[in-house]
């Protein structure tokens, strides 16, 4: 059977939209029309993976949009599976409760597989917009042991956890990104508006302008007449930017510029790490090789330059070394307490749980800078725009006042 999406007419006329189960989409029509409900467009899940390559462009944005439904989901899936509920009744009862379409027929198709007698891990890795290689690899290392429960646990605490580190760097972003684009809307505002007005008011008087009015009124003009041409700069740049980072060494030169800005850098190195400690431990504890969980941790971190220190780690211990060796050469990526906390966890024969320590560590560290970061960038922010709107309307009131005295 198959799973397809579609666009219908009901018996009132009105548009409805959803999912149906099906061998054909012949057979799915049918069944639609015995409902009393008319087919305008229809797709397979299956086809529609292979749409043309816009699509692919949203992969990432799809994993963070449907993150935490993912999580809950996956808490209730283990809680179906730990009191002893079939896998694929499991799959079935979530489906029920799945609001969003495009969620609804991705479970659809993971209880199809799983009934045509494909195991969960295989069926997950059809559909990678929604599901990671970690998750995959940590559901199949629960399957092939027995703990797919307790597996399925630790994976939505992760998630969650995963959630809650990103929301915290959200947080700490979006008060400044809301500032500079009000900043910027004000100022293009005054620009474009009012110091046009005020300046042909003034020139027709026969006033000599102020120079800092003459600079203003300059700047002006040109943000006027060449608004495009800055726009089109914009749109180049951003394209020139997506061409650089598509590739392996450009991505890795971005990840060292931002990893080397003061304050931030250090802010997104240890979220990174947090990443890779928690990662690294929860992949452990389910029973993963330390190799395989460092190849797998390689994809997760999303940092070209902590991706490549792990490669090394891993070229390492694939030589026999230790983990914690390597680690403490990279003193520039990992801080000298990483490398000694999994030294300590290789000899006690705990890494996982001094990983998960040093990830917690960090997330308490992140919190705090978090917190340090929008109180130090909000007060440099809101002084530069009060100052570049001050030059402004100092620019329209000095001619004004010359005007007046005179």
């Amino acid at each position: 059977m198959a799973v397809f999406e579609y666009k219908a007419l009901d018996s009132n006329g009105k548009t409805a939209t959803g999912v149906i189960d099906a061998d054909t989409s012949r057979e799915a029509r049918e069944k639609l029309r015995k409902q009393n409900v008319f087919v305008t467009e229809m797709i397979s899940v299956a086809e529609k993976k292979h749409k043309s390559w816009e699509k692919a462009l949203k992969v990432s944005s799809l994993k963070r949009s449907y993150s935490y439904d993912i999580a809950i989901l996956t808490r209730q899936f283990a809680t179906l599976i730990g009191s002893g509920v079939p896998l694929s009744e499991a799959l079935g009862a979530l489906i029920e409760q799945i609001d969003n379409r495009s969620l609804q027929a991705v479970f659809r198709d993971l209880r199809e597989k799983v009934t045509q007698g494909a195991s969960l891990a295989d069926a997950l890795s059809i559909h990678p917009h929604y599901f990671s290689e970690l998750y995959i690899n940590m559901v199949r290392a629960g399957e092939a042991s027995g703990n797919l429960d307790h597996i399925l646990k630790r994976l939505a605490d992760y998630l969650q956890k995963q959630h809650r580190l990103r929301s915290k760097v959200v947080a700490a972003l979006t008060y400044p990104i809301i500032m500079i684009i009000l900043g910027i809307g004000v100022t293009l505002f005054l620009m474009m508006y009012l110091v046009p007005k005020v300046t042909k008011i003034l020139e027709r008087k026969g006033n000599v302008l102020p120079l800092i009015t003459e600079i203003v009124k300059t700047s002006s003009d040109f943000i006027i007449d060449y608004w495009w041409a800055m726009l089109m700069v914009v749109i180049a740049l951003y394209i020139i930017y997506k061409m650089i980072v598509s590739t392996s060494s450009g991505r890795y030169r971005r990840d060292s510029i931002v990893l080397s800005i003061p304050a931030m850098g250090s802010f997104f190195r240890k979220q990174a790490i947090s990443r890779f400690c928690m990662t690294m431990s929860i992949l452990l504890r389910s029973g993963l090789p330390a190799l395989q969980s460092l190849i797998i941790v390689k994809q997760v971190v999303a940092n070209a330059v902590l991706s490549e220190a792990i490669q090394d780690v891993h070229d390492k211990v694939l030589e026999g070394a230790d983990i914690s060796t390597p680690l403490r050469k990279r003193k520039k990526i990992f801080p000298p307490v990483v490398g000694y906390m999994v030294s300590v966890g290789e000899k006690s024969g705990h890494l996982e749980e001094m990983l998960e320590k040093v990830a917690e560590a960090y997330d308490e560290e992140l919190e705090i800078q978090a917190q340090k970061l929008t109180s130090l960038i909000e007060p440099v922010i809101i002084i530069f725009l009060a100052a570049v709107v001050g030059v402004i309307v100092l620019a329209v009131i000095l001619p004004i006042v010359q005007m007046s005295q005179i």
